[in-house]
Order: C-alpha cells, then structure tokens, then sequence
C-alpha cells in the first residue's frame, strides 16, 4: 500500500481473507450429521448410517469449498457469463452440496429443509479473532467494502453475524461476472466514484491480489493458514517480484490484519 498515495477505500475479500469459512463449516456439517443420525424421528437408510459415520466432514468441507472455486472460475470469463444467467453462489452452494452428498453415498441424511438450511451456513461463517477489531480501527481511515464473488444477500448476513462495519457493499452479483473477471475490479472502482489506484485489495489469495493489481488496483495480502492455493516457489516469487504492495504474514510480530490497521 503506497504511502505517497495511500488508498481511499479498501476493498476486501471475505471467505478465507476476514472469516474462517474450514472450521464454521466443518463443525456445521458434523453437528447436523449427528443431529440427523441420534433423531428418533428421522428415517435415515442404513447405507447412509454407515458412510455418514465414517466420512470427515472436514474433507467434505473442502471438497465443498472447492466445487465453489471451480464453479467462480468458470463464470469469471464476460463471454461465458453473458452467454448464460447469473447463478449466485447462494444457487451454488446448495446444489453442490446435493451433488457431493450423492458422491459420498449420503443422499437421504438429510431432508430437502434441512438441505437448504445447511447451505445458508456460509452467511454465518465465524471471523478470524483480529477481523472485527481491526475493520472498526480502519474504518476511521478509509473507506471499507466487501468486493466478494458472494452474493449481496449473504455478505450482509455476514457482516452482521461478524460485525465488520462496511460502509459498502459491493458482489460479483453487481458487475454478473466473478472474480477474477476484471469487470468486477473495475465495476467496483466506478461504482465507489473512485479511480482504480484510489482503491486497494486485500486478500488472503495472490491471484484475486494479481488479477486486482492487472486492473490498476494496490494491493495488500494477509497470509491466513491454508488458504493460498498458490504453491510455495510461485508464493516466495511473488513476494520477491514486490508486486504486492503490503505483505502481512502469518509470522509477523503485528499479526494479520491487527498488522494493516497499525
């Protein structure tokens, strides 16, 4: 982050970057499971007992996660999502939970109810301990923003469970593209009245950081554990080629974001 010129809005990615999306859906997923198989009431088929009792929910919750980052990155290109109708990542979630529990063998652990309400798990996502402290600090300084391939709807349920005090809230869903589609970079800058180098990123992943920097924008990156999908030597490169502006690692003395608001 430049300090001659320093950002006006700070523009966040969410999942991953500000809550901690592995454990809130981790320990959802395995709760409902016991839920579904101690119930008097509930007719679950033996087969399903039996997978249900030996799955890790963790692994499914990353499989999960994973058919997310497939499903944005297949959207994110303006000649695919103009061909066809925007489908939100709320739609995503619950029709590849559907999918992953056919795979696993768990159709029928849960019923449809119980189907649509566990997908609105990820509105409710719990935040890393530093998010909330330190959003309130930066809000004094800067503008603050989501810019999240997740829909509106679900980023201001998150903003409330986990009180980040965005003074904006800006989607994929605006701009009907995902990141990193630079209609979604752009659109947000216009949409805060804002040129490109007036805003900066911050993000817990190098490519939405690149595809950001592509567009004009500064960029600032917060290591979070087991969130970078880059592998090491492509991680230690980007760190050496300094195109990111703010590097906040895990091993830092002023931690995470509590790090970017000092």
């Amino acid at each position: 982050m430049s300090t001659i010129n320093p950002p006006k809005a700070l523009l966040f990615d969410v999942f991953g970057t500000l809550v901690d999306w592995r454990t809130t859906v981790s320990h959802t997923l395995a709760h409902q499971a016991a839920l579904a198989l101690n119930s008097p009431s509930a007719s679950v088929p033996t087969s399903v007992r039996l997978f249900a009792s030996t799955i890790s929910w963790p692994d499914f919750a990353q499989e999960w996660r994973d058919t997310y980052k497939a499903f944005t990155s297949s959207q994110s290109s303006p000649s695919k999502s103009q061909k066809h109708a925007f489908i939100t990542v709320d739609q995503h979630h619950h029709d590849s939970l559907v999918r992953l529990l056919a795979d696993h063998n768990l159709t029928g652990l849960w019923s449809a109810d119980q189907l649509y309400a566990i997908a609105q798990i990820w509105h409710f996502i719990d935040p890393w301990v530093d998010t909330s402290p330190a959003l309130h600090d930066l809000s004094k300084s800067f503008i603050l923003c989501t810019l999240s391939n997740g829909n509106v709807s679900l980023l201001r349920d998150l903003a409330a469970h986990a009180d980040l005090p965005f003074s904006r809230t800006l989607s994929s869903e605006h701009f009907g593209a995902y990141k990193p589609s630079p209609l979604v970079y752009n659109g947000a800058a216009e949409h805060l009245g804002l040129r490109n180098e007036q805003c900066a990123l911050v993000a817990a992943h190098l490519s939405d950081l690149k595809a950001a920097r592509d567009c004009g924008y500064q960029t600032i990156y917060v290591e979070r554990l087991d969130e970078e999908d880059w592998g090491a030597d492509e991680v230690m490169a980007a760190r050496r080629e300094g195109w990111v502006d703010m590097w906040i690692g895990l091993d830092d003395q002023k931690m995470s974001l509590g790090g970017l608001a000092e």
